[in-house]
């Protein structure tokens, strides 16, 4: 996570799906990215997570050449970002949150015209992901739901056989039913098979079922990357029976979190191992439990460490 690697150095490095070199935008006084050094891997399911103004839609619009950074350098499969050519732009297939399809035309209008914008269209791909859903060649956009909407972006984007596959925050405001349709679609088709896929969301069960790699960012920076139960193991959660108030909370090593219920001192911990009992046992704990924490939590309190302390009460 922490390599850099130098331009010339960029230019053969095949491994790499996405990098960025002390990639910056500033608006004004406020950087949207900070300095952002990514790799990331070909050939996995990344998930991407961020609170809102962490630099995730910033960095997609840099990638994709919409958008100029202000220092820095990105490049996607090898090519820099602000010079990609329509053939570099037909192994990218993006998926936002809007799922916005002109909605005078019908289904089978826009298959025909993404069939003939890219070369390396497959129609069984297409086939098979749209058979999750029971879309009409005859129906206009404007009738399909938003789920609907959603699953047949997929498959368009899933039928051009991109090298690699963005989905920005595919399944925002979609129903249960829905959203478990857009993942089996995405899960279950050969044409994921060595795929890349840059998953954005804010639904941390989406990402547990579906990720090999956790990517967080903060106020433009990547703060951590591994594997989703590689960052869960970092984290625990402890309940001590200590009398009195306590320890100082400045004084509790990788504090995240602490709350007092039922005279019962709670801590989420970060990077403490089996070691942090003696420090409890140290502040004069009677009884102490340790529990493993969800994927949610962990990532909720590990994002807020920054921005507030953590209350007492």
């Amino acid at each position: 996570m922490d390599a850099h690697t130098s331009g010339d150095a960029m230019d053969h490095a095949p491994a790499w799906a996405i990098q960025t070199t002390q990639l910056s935008k500033r608006y004004g006084d406020r950087f949207a990215l900070d300095g952002l050094d990514l790799r990331i891997q070909r050939g996995q399911i990344h998930a991407m997570v961020g609170a809102n103004g962490a630099g995730k839609s910033t960095l997609f619009r840099i990638l994709l050449g919409f958008l100029s950074p202000s220092g820095g350098q990105a490049r996607i499969l090898g090519r820099d970002s602000q010079r990609l050519t329509p053939a570099d732009r037909a192994g990218i297939g993006f998926v936002n949150e809007e799922h916005t399809l002109p909605g005078w035309m019908r289904v089978s209008e826009i298959t025909a015209m993404q069939r003939r914008q890219y070369p390396q269209w497959s129609q069984p791909i297409f086939d098979e992901v749209i058979g999750h859903y029971r879309l009409r060649p005859a129906q206009r956009v404007a009738q399909l739901s938003r789920g609907e909407r959603a699953g047949f972006n997929l498959a368009l984007s899933l039928a051009q056989r991109p090298e690699l596959l963005i989905l920005d925050e595919p399944t925002l405001g979609l129903d249960v039913v829905a959203k478990r349709a857009f993942l089996e679609s995405l899960l279950h088709t050969e044409a994921m098979q060595d795929r890349t896929v840059i998953y954005c969301s804010h639904q941390m069960e989406e990402i547990e079922r579906i990720a090999d790699n956790l990517v967080l960012l903060e106020d433009g920076k990547l703060r951590h990357m591994s594997a989703p139960e590689g960052f869960c193991e970092r984290v625990t959660y402890w309940v001590a029976d200590i009398p009195f108030k306590g320890p100082a909370l400045e004084t509790i090593p990788g504090l995240m979190e602490a709350r007092r219920l039922d005279g019962l001192h709670h801590y989420l911990v970060l990077d403490q191992g089996e070691g942090f009992s003696d420090f409890l046992h140290a502040a004069g704990a009677r009884s102490i439990n340790a529990m493993p924490v969800s994927l949610d939590r962990a990532v909720n309190a590990f994002l807020s460490m920054r921005h507030a302390a953590p209350p007492a009460h």
